[in-house]
């Protein structure tokens, strides 16, 4: 399935914090849901102001945000994030091709119990290269995920990848 007609796409650039109100509301309801994303505001919006967001908002829903997706400098994606009512949609896919597209290496920690998001990744190519005990903060244990090059991406997510 598509991204619907009325959505838009954002880029909020490292330094700026345009969204990260609504980025947390977004991540927390996520966590309330989910079980994840479970980051303080502290380090959740030190991280979003140092990264550059892409985020995916209602055009014509007064711009509410959908998704986003904040990457560091060398590709690596530190939160990645979509409305559970959108989700489907391919506004994940969407934000990852995004990332795939500034950066020649992408990569990303997942949750070993976060079976949603590890499904995700790894239907887009990513590989789990290593597993990290008590990662998270709540003990929680990680794996790393790294996009192979050749994992077919750009035709997996062609209908996002500008030509």
């Amino acid at each position: 399935m598509t991204v619907s007609v009325n959505v838009d796409s954002r880029v909020v650039p490292a330094g700026s914090d345009e969204y990260v109100e609504d980025a947390w509301e977004l991540k927390e309801r996520i966590r309330e849901r989910e079980n994840v994303l479970k980051q303080r505001w502290d380090f959740f919006s030190d991280a979003y102001r140092r990264s550059t967001v892409h985020c995916i908002v209602h055009e014509h829903d007064d711009e509410s945000l959908v998704g986003f997706v904040t990457v560091r400098r060398d590709g690596y994606i530190l939160f990645l994030g979509v409305d559970p009512d959108c989700q489907g949609r391919g506004i994940g896919k969407r934000l990852v091709s995004a990332v795939a597209t500034d950066h020649r290496s992408v990569t990303c920690h997942a949750r070993t119990t976060n079976e949603n998001a590890l499904q995700f990744y790894e239907h887009l190519g990513f590989e789990i290269t290593r597993r990290i005990e008590n990662y998270y903060e709540d003990g929680g244990d990680a794996y790393y995920l790294k996009l192979t090059s050749d994992a077919g991406l750009t035709d997996r997510l062609s209908e996002f990848v500008p030509r």
